[in-house]
């Protein structure tokens, strides 16, 4: 593919469910951002769920025959993506360790893309958990958008279909999702354009 076709081709946009928690809410929020994923024309969207990758916490540089498997399932989908958005709880003031898990074992899939985030929790909405995933995803030379989502006490508002119980909610809540991909549209074809013309210096 030339670079002028790849340019008109829709962005590739991970979804990262980040949480693997019994009776978890993620995927409600999860599936209510896909469906503002699914309205664009520069993207499009695959979900990765954190629940259903069997990676252990103990990292290693040789993994065995399980490991490399399961890596060969998630491993590529992260490394084609040209953008993430990380959908995430807060527990105590920080993000999952499912998470972390996933994270910490690849590398360069991460570098020099862009990360946007949906958090959700109690009072503070899973804001804790962006900000310590920033320095995160920083120090794997990735790009954190400014904007994010995120819901206050968000199983309160959501009623069991999915849907927002209040409407002016529900506008906030939309808007920050269209300004926060309209963000990672940009980045991620800014990033694309600059790896086009010249590799990563990481």
């Amino acid at each position: 593919m030339d670079h002028t076709a790849e340019q008109q081709q829709p962005l590739r946009l991970a979804v990262i469910l980040g949480s693997n928690r019994e009776g978890r809410f993620g995927p409600v929020l999860a599936e209510w951002f896909l469906s503002h994923a699914a309205r664009r024309e520069d993207f499009t969207a695959d979900l990765l769920d954190v629940a259903e990758a069997e990676l252990p916490t103990a990292l290693s540089f040789n993994p065995g025959p399980a490991v490399r498997a399961e890596l060969a399932k998630i491993s590529p989908r992260l490394d084609r993506a040209d953008a993430f958005v990380v959908v995430t709880p807060e527990y105590n003031h920080s993000f999952p360790a499912s998470l972390k898990t996933l994270i910490d074992w690849h590398y360069g899939e991460w570098q020099a893309k862009p990360v946007g985030f949906v958090s959700y929790g109690g009072v503070s909405g899973g804001l804790r958990a962006i900000e310590q995933l920033r320095q995160v995803f920083a120090e794997l030379h990735s790009v954190t958008v400014r904007d994010t989502v995120s819901f206050h006490n968000a199983g309160a508002h959501f009623d069991d279909a999915g849907r927002h119980k209040d409407t002016v909610a529900a506008d906030a809540a939309n808007a920050a999702a269209k300004s926060m991909l309209d963000q990672l549209s940009w980045w991620a074809r800014a990033l694309r354009d600059a790896k086009t013309a010249r590799p990563y210096a990481a």
